[in-house]
């Protein structure tokens, strides 16, 4: 990491969301400062989906503000693209590598297409993938970006096997360790190596209109 700990956290500064006409959160705050996992907690249809795309400026709060090193993200333009379809996988990766100012050695690319299980499919287009392989190319991304401070992740271990679980867990764990930020979802119970006091819950479900907020959320 580049940035030092104290210059880096993201916070998000009563949240509320509608949509539909129904309303998913209000006054939804946490903090998560430099080397913490952020895990959403919540029943479906929450809004912990709704909330990470918030987090990455795809959508916009009805109220409240989402703040990185003190500025509102809609100011920020730091985001990566998507997996296109008519590059093959490592393109896809080597792209990626590229925004984040980084020359990836063409053996760290493979390296990180096998860490997630693609090392069969590295020359195919992401179009000829599956649904799940082409999540995989998105998740291989992380493994050549590691200096962008802030991982936001939805489900990032579904349809990966013990050993690509275990790769990205490892390099969750490591990107933490180095003082980013990684806020994630997820149904699996992932065994994290970091202190307790590097992981934090935030239970999007206590935001609901009616609910009692808990608080900023708990340790893991």
């Amino acid at each position: 990491m580049t940035q030092t700990t104290e210059a880096v956290c993201l916070k998000a500064d009563a949240l509320e969301l509608e949509r539909g006409e129904r309303l998913l959160f209000t006054g939804l705050t946490f903090e998560a400062p430099a080397g913490t996992l952020v895990r959403l907690a919540g029943a479906n249809g929450t809004g912990k989906t709704s909330l990470l795309r918030l987090l990455t400026g795809l959508m916009q709060p009805d109220a409240g503000e989402i703040l990185y090193k003190g500025e509102p993200i809609r100011t920020l333009k730091e985001h990566l693209n998507g997996v296109k379809d008519d590059l093959s996988a490592i393109e896809n990766v080597r792209i990626a590598a590229r925004m984040g100012n980084i020359i990836a050695k063409n053996e760290e690319l493979v390296d990180a297409l096998e860490k997630v299980g693609l090392g069969d499919f590295i020359e195919h287009t992401t179009g000829e993938l599956s649904q799940g392989q082409r999540r995989r190319v998105a998740l291989a991304r992380l493994f050549v970006s590691l200096s962008k401070p802030v991982w936001v992740l939805d489900e990032p271990f579904t349809a990966l096997d013990v050993a690509s679980v275990a790769n990205l867990a490892a390099a969750v764990a490591e990107h933490v360790k180095a003082g980013g930020i990684v806020i994630y979802t997820t149904h699996q119970e992932v065994e994290m190596n970091l202190p307790p006091e590097r992981m934090k819950t935030v239970d999007v479900s206590s935001f609901a209109p009616g609910k009692r907020v808990r608080g900023e959320g708990q340790h893991a």
